[in-house]
């Protein structure tokens, strides 16, 4: 595997994220822009942060798919959501898209963003796996 899950035993585990993440294998390095909650015409989805999150993970993974990786290849995934929004409701719709896979994260509350009908943005750090290549 490239990628190794460092959670030291003193400190907090969870099984939805890693403390940190060991990029063991050189290799590409995809850097996934921000994605909001937009479909293929630049449209907003919907008003709700449940579904704007959805589909800003699920345009991350067609950006990982593009390269030949997938979510099991993320070592970073940094959330930005309106700070209006409740988290959990976003924590829930993540666990619905991204599964299992405990992919060191850092969320953080924003005031707004340049388009006022966001309410959530999603960037990534992924190692293409060398079958892909």
């Amino acid at each position: 595997m490239s990628l190794r899950h460092i959670n030291p035993p003193s400190m907090h585990r969870n099984p939805a994220f890693s403390q940190g993440v060991l990029i063991e294998r050189p290799g590409p390095l995809l850097v996934v822009g921000g994605q909001n909650g937009v479909d293929a015409n630049g449209e907003v989805v919907s008003a709700d942060f449940g579904e704007q999150t959805r589909q800003a993970l699920k345009n991350v993974l067609a950006v990982l798919a593009e390269v030949g990786a997938s979510q099991q290849d993320v070592a970073k995934l940094t959330i930005f959501y309106e700070a209006s929004q409740d988290v959990r409701t976003g924590y829930q719709a993540s666990a619905e898209v991204w599964g299992a896979v405990p992919t060191a994260i850092t969320v953080i509350a924003v005031p707004s963003f340049g388009r006022p009908d966001v309410l959530v943005e999603i960037e990534a750090l992924a190692l293409v796996p060398e079958s892909a290549l």
